[in-house]
């Protein structure tokens, strides 16, 4: 295990998870700039760019994050050996609290003894005999292979030279594999390559001798990785599309397209450790290591070059393939490119390109592939594109662009084109069929009403459509999709336009194999009587047996179609069924042999659900992990079959207010239940539900008397069931997430200590819930919500003890007259606080807990009103405070607010006259200040605002925003310092660009409420 894995196994850790408020991971490798060390760390903390512009601002911002807050941070592969630096960057890490950890991994002696380090852990190198089993395990074909005595004893030579380093042994290994004779691994024993010298050198003989025996075409591509920064994700398709842009790809048999010799290329690169698998949302991904990213940027010299990552200074006129890695917000590189006349690829992997696509046109005629995805400031692409006469990949995904010119029709060498999630994107240019060598469109998450006529007479063109709109007319019938060849996902809306069902036929979904995802949508605003055209359509929609993800929606036929009620959708592992509310049966689904997630909704001629539902297979629903029923009005009776539903784990039933009967009987995997507005089944369910081998029993008013300590039952959100009760004779230890709402009538005292393992807990319209009661310490409890429980009065006696409680929110508790005692002391891990329409409730010093960071008052006129200096308690760190609501006239009183806020929100306080410069002029950290919905707050204090306050947001308050106009207010002078100032939505004073993402960052926390919450 090498010094990265053995990081993320620490990472990784659901113990070590548990004992950090905050965790980041950041590759440092080469430049040591700690400006731009110390926005990375930030960004990797809140998972969102960052635009401060020096060093000062960035570190405050750092310094804010981690006050009073205990955190994980991995810097690795580390080679700054400077100790300057290094106190420089540790500045803002001091305030986290006692137990946060920096680990550094490093492969230089001299950086663990820079950083004074008292635990250093020297990672050993792999034993002999451990070595020789990597090194074999890549080596030989399969477990029955043996390697003959004289391969052996070669091998063994190999490995020492390998000095027991994981990776080499991996990539030499997989170079063997496929070398059998003895003189070819002579070769490869006696290369010189194990020869260089050492010193100052990242590139580990080992895997440079790997690529030295890479053919030459795997060495091409190889090298082009170089593009990518160190831990990049990338998508092995996308790669393989680049490599054909380059034309890397050598397709000598004729019988193989460029994407399946692109595959064998990528397939070989893998088998030999060059590259390495990992998961993403479900979704197959491969990153590089770290010491192979630096191979690959070894081999490939001056050829390319990453913005942002490799050493600043002027890009050299030799370099053909260019990276942008970060926002070029101040790089000076742009400027030096030009010289790289050459250029053939230019990638942005940033959200914002430093050059217009006019610009890149003029200076780069000899681009090959050009890719500006997820670049929000390219809005338009100019008629000159066609200039670029080599291009062979253009990708404009996740820009803002709404139209493309015709002159791209003439990019003849354009072989991909990629234009997924453009949401301003409606139509294709109509020539668009011109270009012949299109191989590849992507239009996933795209819209567009008409696909280019001619478009199918590109034989090699392989289409992602992310949704197509039929209309009536002609020139947007769905009859285009025949003729195109058809892969991923597709939407296609407004089905009820379909004059001829023989239109659905000719779109011939039958036959797009290569289609894996289907949405069929009918708008249901529009009346379709004509149930039999409806029933026709769906069935001339038949997909292919290949779909592996089914949606139905709005689907106005009695029935539904025979090829969903046969085995012949065998791959099929996700079906949805919505608001398709004239069909009376559900077809046979149980025959769908890998199905995993079936969705019922809005069916409301259901009445019955019986054997049909399960068809003929034993069991039913054999490999089903997820079933949800919504919205079925009429749903009266569930018929359950023995052994169905075998690896059932999530079972949703919500809004089947006539749904009677059991529950299925034996579900053995179980492990969450959700019933919500099941008046009906709740109160007649006295069958027995087995779970996990263990029987449970349930009545009419005991629900929660059917889960046992052993049960595999983790999350319980149970809703609308006033006949609820909690039976006080169990200890539910095993219950993790608990949500009660509009239940147990009965109900006064919630125990808290009968849920010992609770991380979540939420009690809402409780009507005779008066009190919370513990006697023992609750060590799990994370987030506590207290939700318009009228009668509720008070928490425990001696205090609320939950140590690691970090969030707590209370709404609606009209006779709540005090918080839980000692919060200080009993809550040291509280960092968020929500006290909504609490009239009663007031204050007494040291009432919060020190380490408290954001608080959200609303219509709580009492407690606001006790608000004084006492009530933060001891070196308080509250950062961010909302009042919202509250009938006050002037605000915030002299030595009101703690001296650590840096944000103050005043919202809808209608009798608003005017702010206290004396509350204000004391918060030296105050950077934020929004004011709305004041109506009556007419101007700002005589001495205006704080020197501090670099945002000023005003909005709906009419008055103010009179006195604040920057022609001619009376205020404008007072605020005339602040960086960034907003009225009503625009920006009228702009000092600093970063402020304005920074405007929506801070705000992002602040919680919203409707009159329904």
């Amino acid at each position: 295990m090498g010094k990265t894995t053995l990081a993320q196994h620490v990472y990784n850790n659901p113990i070590i998870e548990a004992k950090f408020a905050i965790k980041a991971w950041v590759c440092v490798s080469d430049e040591f700039d700690v400006f731009k060390l110390t926005r990375v760390i930030l960004e990797a903390i809140h998972k969102s760019t960052d635009d401060s512009r020096n060093l000062e601002m960035v570190q405050g911002r750092l310094k804010q994050s981690l006050t009073g807050r205990k955190f994980l941070l991995i810097l690795d592969d580390v080679w700054n050996e400077d100790r300057d630096q290094w106190k420089s960057l540790q500045t803002p890490l001091k305030y986290g609290v006692k137990g946060s950890k920096i680990l550094v991994t490093t492969r230089s002696n001299k950086v663990a003894s820079t950083l004074e380090s008292n635990n250093i852990h020297q990672l050993k190198q792999l034993q002999e005999d451990h070595s020789w089993q990597v090194f074999s395990k890549h080596v030989v074909q399969d477990d029955n292979s043996k390697l003959n005595s004289e391969l052996k004893e070669i091998g063994m030579k190999i490995v020492e030279k390998c000095q027991g380093l994981p990776l080499a042994l991996e990539t030499v290994g997989s170079l063997l594999k496929s070398k059998s004779s003895v003189a070819e691994w002579e070769g490869v024993l006696r290369n010189n390559i194990w020869d260089l010298p050492k010193e100052n050198s990242k590139i580990i003989p080992a895997l440079l001798l790997s690529y030295y025996h890479l053919p030459s075409h795997l060495k091409r591509c190889f090298a082009y990785c170089a593009l990518f920064p160190k831990d990049h994700e990338f998508d092995k398709e996308n790669l393989i599309l680049s490599w054909m842009a380059e034309n890397f790809l050598q397709c000598s048999q004729q019988s193989k397209s460029p994407e399946e010799v692109g595959e064998q290329y990528f397939n070989d690169l893998f088998s030999r450790s060059f590259f390495q698998q990992s998961m993403w949302y479900n979704k197959t991904i491969f990153v590089m290591h770290d010491l192979l990213n630096d191979l690959a940027k070894y081999v490939s010299g001056e050829m390319c070059y990453r913005l942002g990552v490799d050493r600043p200074g002027s890009v050299p006129m030799t370099t053909r393939n260019f990276s942008t890695v970060k926002n070029p917000v101040e790089c000076d590189e742009y400027r030096s490119l030009c010289v790289a006349k050459r250029l053939r690829t230019f990638l942005s992997i940033s959200t914002t390109c430093g050059m217009s696509i006019q610009e890149l046109i003029s200076n780069f005629k000899c681009l090959r592939l050009l890719s500006l995805a997820k670049c929000h400031n390219i809005k338009v692409v100019p008629d000159t594109i066609a200039d670029l006469i080599h291009l062979r990949s253009l990708d404009l995904s996740v820009t803002n662009i709404e139209r493309l010119p015709d002159s791209i029709c003439s990019l003849s060498n354009l072989q991909v084109l990629k234009l997924n999630n453009c949401f301003f994107l409606k139509e294709l240019p109509s020539n668009l069929h011109e270009l012949s060598n299109l191989r590849c469109l992507e239009l996933k998450g795209t819209y567009i009403r008409k696909a280019p006529v001619l478009l199918g007479n590109l034989k090699n063109l392989q289409v992602w459509m992310g949704g197509f709109e039929v209309k009536s007319s002609s020139e947007f019938s769905i009859q285009q999709l025949g003729q195109l060849d058809l892969h991923g996902g597709l939407s296609i809306k407004n089905l009820e336009n379909i004059v001829d069902s023989c239109d659905a036929l000719a779109a011939d979904l039958k036959n797009k194999t290569h289609l894996m995802i289907l949405r069929l949508e009918w708008d249901l605003k529009v009346n379709n009587e004509d149930s039999i055209k409806e029933r026709e359509v769906l069935e001339n929609l038949q997909p292919s047996r290949h779909l592996e993800q089914l949606s139905i929606s709005g689907y106005c036929g009695t029935q539904f179609p025979g090829w969903l009620s046969e085995k012949f959708l065998l791959n099929m592992v996700s079906l949805t069924l919505n608001n398709c509310k004239y069909c009376q049966w559900l077809p046979s689904l149980g025959l769908l042999t890998f199905l995993k997630h079936l969705e019922i909704d809005g069916l409301d001629q259901t009445v019955r659900i019986d054997a049909d539902f399960y068809g003929n297979s034993f069991p039913a629903f054999a490999s089903l992990e997820t079933l949800r029923f919504n919205d079925m009005k009429e749903w009266e009776e569930w018929q359950c079959m023995p052994g169905a539903f075998p690896s059932l784990e999530d079972l949703f039933v919500t809004d089947c207010p006539k749904l009677k009967g059991h529950l299925p009987d034996h579900l053995p995997h179980l492990m969450f239940l959700f019933i919500d507005r099941c008046e009906q089944l709740v109160t007649s369910t006295p069958k027995a539900i087995e779970i996990e081998g263990v029987k449970m029993e349930t009545s009419s008013i005991n629900i929660l008397g059917l889960l046992v300590s052993d049960s595999s039952f983790e999350s319980l959100h149970i809703y609308s069931c006033p006949g609820l009760n909690i039976p006080i004779n169990h200890c539910y230890d095993f219950l993790v997430e608990l949500d009660i709402s509009q239940c147990c009538h009965s109900l006064t005292n919630f125990p808290l200590d009968l849920f010992p393992k609770l991380c979540h807990l939420e009690l809402g319209k409780c009507r005779n819930l008066q009190m919370i009661s513990q006697v023992q310490p609750h060590d799990h409890l994370k987030n506590l919500k207290i939700k318009k429980c009228s009668e509720f009065e008070s928490f425990p006696n001696e205090g609320l003890f939950a140590p690691q409680l970090e969030t707590f929110f209370i709404q609606g508790l009209k006779k709540l007259k005090s918080m839980p005692k000692c919060m200080s002391v009993l809550l040291p891990s509280l960092n968020d606080m929500c006290i909504y329409d609490c009239p009663a409730l007031e204050l007494s010093d040291g009432c919060f807990p020190s380490n408290l960071k954001d608080m959200y008052l609303l219509n709580c006129s009492k407690l606001v009103t006790s608000l004084k200096e006492g009530v933060w308690g001891t070196n308080p760190s509250l950062e961010s405070l909302c009042i919202e609501k509250e009938d006050l006239e002037c605000f915030p009183g002299e030595g009101l607010l703690p001296l650590s806020l840096t944000e103050l929100r005043i919202d809808d306080c209608r009798n608003l006259k005017k702010l206290d410069y004396r509350g204000l002029s004391h918060l030296p950290s105050l950077r934020k200040l929004v004011l709305e919905n004041c109506p009556i707050l007419q101007c700002l204090p005589e001495e205006g605002l704080p020197e501090s306050i670099s945002q000023l947001s005003i909005k709906d308050c009419p008055l103010l925003k009179e006195w604040c106009q920057k022609q001619g207010g009376e205020d404008w002078e007072k605020i005339a310092h602040i960086k960034s100032i907003q009225v009503d939505g625009e920006y009228v004073n702009i000092k600093d660009e970063a402020e304005i993402g920074n405007y929506y960052d801070t705000n992002s926390h602040m919680p919203t409420f409707s009159s329904s919450d």
